[in-house]
């Protein structure tokens, strides 16, 4: 920027996208652009078979055995918004209680304060220690046959921490309860199974994990989809529109009604490529040598807080603070040093409560950092003490 080199440590807000991705999507709009499914003409066929096949590719990646089990949607939080109100409005109600923790994306928690308004179930928060990290001990006594949902990270988006996904799934299986997965911060880090994990819901976004913005994913066990009312009414969502009553087409278009965000769709696939050609497995070993080797040098700055259990961190994502200097600030003078960072609460004011604190400064790495990259970082906090 301004000629300047920048060192983006921004990347649990978003990621930066490598050229194929914007090469498919300038592909799609200069050589396939038509309204899939609607045509029988030869275009328009090639941009049906270009976003299902880029469907396809996303169920491998997540570990979805069938395609259709895969919803394409404008983002993680229109996933949740669509499981809270199309599939569990009608399952809770008084009596019933929704479990979730401090540590949430306000994505993945505001749209359940509202479920919990409009069905009458409980919605109650699994216990956490002094490090935000769930109490396991604590949670075995505080499960019992009322628990019906689960809604979850998987990856902290201010911790960089993330959770046992398969455990909480069997406790509350055994229940006869569900499982609902916030995967924005999991599906771009880390070898996905939803199966292997057995989750009921799984969400993601695309801008994550290279992908282009305006458009993510919900993976839900086929049983469930197929009774989730749809969120969207319109066309191709339909087999029969009658005066009075209309019916509902199969999966997955049923869920998916009016005109998709086709080129995206596609240029997804493009990332979903590039990220199974570096592989998940590569990704996720250069994640804890990033960790290894930058965790201990912030820890080692006077003054500086780094939140989070550093024995569950997974993710190259760094919250911390400083004495005497707002986040803010912290963010403002990595800034000038050409260190693109976040500062505030990151849509998480519980988590900051529960820490103790308004807001942090975060630093998030994708594959793409390197080594010079967590120096430039210490460089440049460097220039926060002398600044303070």
């Amino acid at each position: 920027m301004n000629g300047e080199r920048i060192t983006y440590l921004d990347n649990a807000a978003t990621s930066q996208k490598p050229q194929c991705v914007i090469d498919a999507l300038m592909k799609f709009y200069t050589t396939q652009n038509a309204n899939a499914y609607r045509g029988v003409y030869q275009l328009a066929n090639q941009a049906t078979e270009a976003y299902e096949e880029a469907r396809s590719k996303l169920a491998h990646f997540i570990g979805a055995s069938d395609p259709f089990t895969v919803i394409f949607t404008g983002g993680t939080t229109e996933s949740i918004n669509w499981i809270a109100r199309g599939f569990f409005d009608r399952r809770l109600s008084e009596g019933d209680v929704i479990l979730t923790t401090r540590v949430e994306h306000h994505a993945n928690l505001i749209p359940f304060q509202e479920l919990a308004k409009r069905t009458g179930a409980t919605l109650a928060f699994m216990p956490l220690d002094e490090k935000g990290e769930l109490d396991w001990q604590a949670l075995e006594g505080q499960f019992d046959d009322n628990v019906r949902l689960i809604a979850i990270h998987h990856v902290s988006n201010v911790l960089g921490t993330s959770v046992d996904i398969k455990r909480l799934a069997d406790m509350v299986h055994r229940n006869k309860g569900f499982i609902a997965v916030d995967g924005a911060q999991g599906a771009p880090h880390h070898e996905v199974d939803v199966e292997a994990l057995d989750v009921d819901f799984y969400s993601l976004s695309a801008h994550k994990m290279l992908g282009p913005t305006g458009l993510g994913a919900l993976y839900g066990k086929r049983q469930w989809l197929e009774e989730m009312e749809p969120q969207l009414y319109g066309g191709e969502m339909i087999t029969h529109v009658g005066d009075y009553s209309s019916e509902w087409a199969e999966l997955p278009f049923r869920l998916e009604g009016g005109t998709r965000h086709l080129a995206g769709g596609v240029a997804f696939g493009s990332a979903i490529d590039y990220l199974s050609k570096i592989g998940m497995k590569r990704i996720m070993t250069h994640q804890k040598a990033l960790i290894a080797y930058l965790r201990p040098k912030l820890e080692a700055i006077p003054g500086l807080t780094l939140y989070g259990d550093k024995n569950a961190q997974t993710d190259a994502i760094f919250s911390f603070s400083m004495a005497g200097v707002h986040p803010h600030d912290i963010a403002s003078i990595l800034d000038a040093q050409g260190v693109a960072i976040r500062a505030g609460h990151h849509c998480a004011q519980p988590l900051m409560r529960q820490l103790g604190v308004p807001a942090t400064a975060r630093a998030s790495f994708y594959f793409y950092n390197t080594r010079e990259d967590a120096d430039r970082l210490l460089q440049a906090l460097e220039k926060v003490k002398e600044f303070f």
